[in-house]
């Protein structure tokens, strides 16, 4: 048995204060809404590395201290995309939105008035709760089930 696949690797990044999570409103047509940035991890790159670059290069905030909290994973041909899913509520730096989508501050219980990408309550339930480390996406025939370990 192959031991070895092709790998994506990616980084997001729950920026938050007491009552607010930054999320930008991607534009690209493949994972279209309101979802926390990040981007991918370049070769030879430290992930955590990664997640500060991506932060600074999407949001204009160099994030302290980032924690990792879980993994996102999905099938993709000959070979699997992981996210990596980190938080951070510690940083600096005049906010600003790339070509990646318009950054915005939207508040805890806002949430359902805007447009969130279709798994954002589970990649959020991943980040913030201790007892979940894992987001899969199975593919069963021509279904996609979400399991959360």
């Amino acid at each position: 048995m192959e031991r070895t696949e092709r790998v994506e690797l990616t980084v997001l990044c729950l920026v938050h204060s007491e009552d607010a999570y930054l999320l930008q409103d991607r534009v690209k047509e493949d994972w279209k809404g309101y979802t926390l940035p990040g981007g991918h991890i370049e070769n030879g790159e430290s992930i955590v590395h990664a997640v500060v670059r991506e932060m600074k290069e999407e949001t204009g905030l160099t994030i302290l201290n980032p924690k990792l909290c879980g993994v996102k994973q999905f099938p993709i041909e000959d070979g699997r995309y992981i996210v990596f899913l980190f938080k951070a509520d510690k940083y600096k730096g005049k906010l600003t939105s790339s070509s990646e989508g318009n950054m915005h501050w939207v508040r805890r219980e806002e949430l359902s008035n805007v447009n969130l990408v279709g798994d954002f309550y589970e990649i959020l339930q991943v980040i913030l709760d201790d007892n979940l480390n894992e987001f899969q996406y199975i593919c069963e025939g021509d279904q996609w089930k979400i399991e959360l370990k």
